[in-house]
């Protein structure tokens, strides 16, 4: 699709979805490591299971409201980052689920008649 200035909005930096969608969890591990913290540590800070935790870090289990709102009090990052991200994340791996994708297409040309 071409906007009025000509310019795809798949080609708009900000707009530019990545090869690989980053989990949330990659990121949170990425932040206790760069602090010093152990994922037991954080377990025990935050009263989240070692294995759910575990589970986040390595992109196997998704952040929750409760999981954020934990986090956000044991490392002072906002959990509307948290959940943001992983809504972005649900997002993009849903859109390339190539099944799902049909399906939306046949959606969108019955809603195109309409």
């Amino acid at each position: 699709m071409i906007t009025i200035t000509g310019i795809d909005p798949k080609m708009i930096a900000n707009n530019i979805e990545p090869f690989e969608p980053t989990h949330p969890g990659e990121v949170l591990k990425e932040e206790i490591e760069c602090r010093g913290i152990s994922q037991k540590e954080l377990s025990r800070q935050t009263g989240i299971p070692y294995t759910a935790l575990n589970e986040v870090l390595n992109g196997k289990r998704a952040i929750t409201t409760e999981y954020a709102l934990l986090i956000e009090a044991a490392l002072g990052i906002e959990s509307s980052f948290w959940l943001r991200m992983q809504t972005d994340y649900n997002i993009q791996t849903t859109k390339r689920n190539k099944t799902f994708a049909k399906r939306l297409e046949s959606i969108r040309k019955i809603a195109a008649v309409l």
